[in-house]
């Protein structure tokens, strides 16, 4: 109770700065991903039904968990909070260490992207932009200083960057929904229907596909919680933003995937950048189409930068929250005199992501460790996950009785879901050289990791007196 209390009466420091509007948007800018159609896409007239299937063992059990764990403790800290009080400071430890990892890496992968995204978006003259690696290197410093400030200013500026990004992937899914309707319009020759009813293939791709559906495109509603001690209300309008945003999303998902299998032939379908193609198509590469491509393609952009702030600024605030747990050094609990945000978690941050970066642009054997981290990212959250899933099944008896009856159940589906997602995504959808191999790396770099992570709670534990 007294670490409650004193988690509680550090998060009276911070700005509560989020509203209901801004959690909607920020769930929308985390879950939906613009590559996640291509993926779904790749499973043709299936997809409809594979959607359902996902949501209803995935979606459905991790939106019951963060509305009732939230409600329970809607502290700063979210998963790492729910997971601190279920299994003390070890348990906690990992599932923050397995989130902090994750959510380095991706934002260092977004970053790492934008000079090639760039390229794309300005066209042929600038092709020679991603092989430069001190112009690149440039655009990818700008834009890390501009997410460190906007960090350190706090929400009060961050929110509005997060909210572009969800307005952003709004506008693009609504447009990519509208575009079979405005092509039977003109009688194009193509074949949509919003909800087609088929069965996928029975084997292991359309599985490996599957889990990458299930966990991969549908995680992130528990993200926002992290923030909680800076939401207005947090107990209440992060249960409401679930159940605002969650309806949206699926119909995002599902309609969003029927027009990209509308204008796409299975097996030549961009997994990259599904929703540009699919606009080339239908609108030609000249003219209006292209004019439209490019919009698309500027607005998915700003989905990745609000996406990257987004999420960079959930790992600022985790070593915030472990520390007043006395879990990491209490310079990372150290708060701005003026902003009241993690200033020295921020910075640090920041320092690791611009390092990843440099790592994944040095040599080819540094590419292919920044890579392979990249790949098995995915892997920590969702042990992160499994964490999350287990709190009602396996957690303190104090704890799991205070908590609905049924949320056990809908939390064994979650975790079984989870733990299919984490054993398919060592299978690899797309050609590799060697499979085997493949997956021995994904899951012998997920272990390692939370080895470094264990020996660091080990020597923290030893030489702090708990």
């Amino acid at each position: 109770m007294a670490k409650i209390v004193s988690s509680s009466l550090a998060e009276h420091h911070l700005h509560r700065r989020l509203g209901l509007r801004d959690l909607v948007l920020a769930q929308i800018l985390c879950v939906v991903g613009s590559s996640w159609v291509g993926v779904a896409a790749g499973l043709g007239r299936a997809q409809a039904l594979t959607w359902v299937a996902a949501m209803l063992l995935f979606y459905i059990p991790m939106a019951a968990s963060v509305i009732c764990l939230n409600r329970a403790w809607p502290l700063e800290g979210g998963l790492y909070v729910w997971a601190h009080r279920a299994y003390g400071d070890l348990g906690g430890f990992l599932t923050a260490w397995n989130l902090w990892v994750y959510g380095i890496v991706v934002t260092a992968a977004i970053l790492y992207a934008i000079p090639t995204e760039l390229a794309y978006l300005i066209g042929s003259s600038a092709v020679w932009l991603p092989e430069n690696h001190l112009a690149s290197l440039a655009i990818v410093t700008l834009v890390i200083a501009v997410i460190t400030v906007a960090a350190v200013r706090g929400l009060e500026v961050g929110k509005w960057i997060h909210n572009l990004g969800g307005i952003a992937i709004l506008v693009v899914f609504i447009g990519l929904i509208l575009l079979p309707l405005w092509a039977l319009s003109r009688h194009m020759p193509i074949h949509w229907t919003a909800f087609a009813v088929k069965l996928p293939p029975h084997n292991l791709r359309s599985l490996a596909l599957f889990g990458q559906m299930l966990f991969g495109a549908l995680c992130g509603l528990e993200y926002i919680a992290i923030l909680a001690g800076e939401s207005r209300q947090a107990a209440r309008s992060i249960g409401q933003s679930v159940w605002i945003s969650s309806p949206i999303i699926c119909a995002m998902f599902i309609l969003g995937t029927s027009s990209v299998v509308a204008f796409s032939q299975r097996g030549h379908i961009d997994f990259i950048a599904p929703i540009p193609q699919t606009v080339r198509i239908a609108l030609g590469s000249t003219g209006v189409g292209s004019l439209v491509a490019v919009t698309a393609i500027l607005l998915l952009q700003l989905r990745l930068l609000g996406a990257a702030s987004y999420i960079f600024t959930g790992i600022t605030r985790l070593p915030m929250a472990v520390g007043w747990d006395n879990l990491v050094p209490a310079w990372f609990t150290r708060l701005h005199p003026r902003w009241r945000t993690p200033a020295s978690s921020i910075i640090c941050t920041s320092i690791l992501v611009f390092l990843l970066i440099v790592l994944g642009s040095i040599g080819v054997h540094a590419q292919e460790a920044y890579q392979l981290l990249s790949n098995a990212s995915l892997s920590h959250y969702e042990l992160a996950y499994l964490a999350m899933f287990a709190v009602p099944i396996s957690g303190v008896g104090a704890l799991r009785r205070s908590l609905p009856w049924w949320l056990k159940w809908t939390s064994l589906i979650g975790f079984c879901s989870t733990l299919f997602s984490l054993l398919i995504s060592a299978y690899p959808f797309v050609d590799v050289v060697n499979p085997r191999a493949y997956a021995a790396k994904i899951l012998g770099t997920t272990a390692f990791s939370n080895l470094i992570g264990f020996a660091f709670y080990r020597l923290r534990t030893r030489t702090v007196p708990r």
